[in-house]
């Protein structure tokens, strides 16, 4: 009884090992993260094993932004690979990529078997590398001395994102200017590569100039804005005073002048012959009453 125990309980494990030989998928990549630059191509490795007797089916899907889309289906390119892709074997060769094909691409492997539909996949996720573009900046063309102002450099293409450098008169300034030596803590900005922001906390004379950004990821070369010049102006608090000052004649000077108007009478004349004229009421006379009843006659 023990031998016939042992007996059947290797006959089913030569079984599993050739059930799996026969019906078994293996499903592997090359790369599982490629990167190509803008324009140029990209191949997405997909390879395959399978037992006996099996023929697989291959399809491919994009995985983009929580969409899913066939690009290889029933043995045809189908949708933004048709006509720039082919297939080797059961890898894809994209030519002419572009910054829309970065995405993940799933591989996968399926065949029918005793036990159901079996399948199996890879992964390979596509970066396209695009070059930076022209960044727009923000730069206020005034300011008062002590006053807060921030400049702003922002570009949307370059894949990864952009870092950024400030320059003023043609001069990079550097980043964290605020902490280090004793010379730079005399430095009232603070720049952020990351985000392209460059804010003076109190902007001085000594600040004004042409200032410009510069934004660069690796990808081709660096692109800048156009000049844009900042001019920092001292508050003239001795003007202020001044305006404030003559304000205050001028409306002395007025307020005396009423003053001796009323004084002098030249208001209360004007109300009383406004008054007698309003009094004066038009009353017909009798000679006025017969004459109209003349004419009528």
């Amino acid at each position: 009884m023990a031998s016939r125990r042992l007996l059947s309980l290797l006959l089913g494990v030569l079984g599993a090992l050739c059930d799996r030989e026969a019906y078994g998928i293996a499903v592997k990549t090359d790369n599982q993260h490629v990167t190509a630059k803008e324009f140029q191509e990209a191949m997405l490795s997909c390879k395959y094993s399978t037992g006996k007797g099996i023929i697989p089916r291959v399809e491919w899907k994009k995985l983009r932004n929580g969409d899913v889309s066939f690009v290889y289906y029933r043995d045809n390119l189908v949708g933004d690979l048709k006509g720039r892709a082919e297939m080797i074997d059961s890898s894809i060769r994209i030519r002419n990529v572009t910054r829309k094909d970065s995405a993940s691409y799933r591989c996968e492997v399926s065949a029918p078997t005793e036990r159901g539909q079996n399948v199996a996949e890879a992964t390979v996720t596509l970066t396209v590398l695009v070059a930076s573009a022209a960044p727009s900046c923000i730069v206020p063309s005034s300011a008062m001395s002590g006053t807060v102002v921030e400049m702003r450099c922002k570009e949307n293409e370059g894949s990864p994102a952009s870092e950024y450098k400030w320059y003023r008169n043609g001069v990079v300034l550097v980043e964290n200017a605020g902490m280090g030596s004793d010379k730079k803590r005399n430095i009232s900005y603070t720049m952020n590569k990351k985000t392209g922001t460059l804010l003076f906390n109190r902007v001085s004379k000594d600040d004004t100039g042409e200032y410009y950004c510069e934004a660069s990821n690796g990808i081709g070369l660096p692109q800048k804005c156009s000049a844009k010049r900042m001019q920092v102006d001292d508050l003239n608090i001795s003007g202020i005073i001044a305006a404030v000052v003559v304000v205050a004649l001028v409306m002395a000077l007025c307020g005396l002048g009423v003053f001796y108007a009323q004084k002098k009478g030249y208001f209360s004349k004007e109300n009383s012959s406004q008054k007698k004229s309003s009094d004066y009421k038009y009353t017909p006379s009798e000679k006025d009453f017969r004459h109209t009843k003349s004419f009528v006659i």
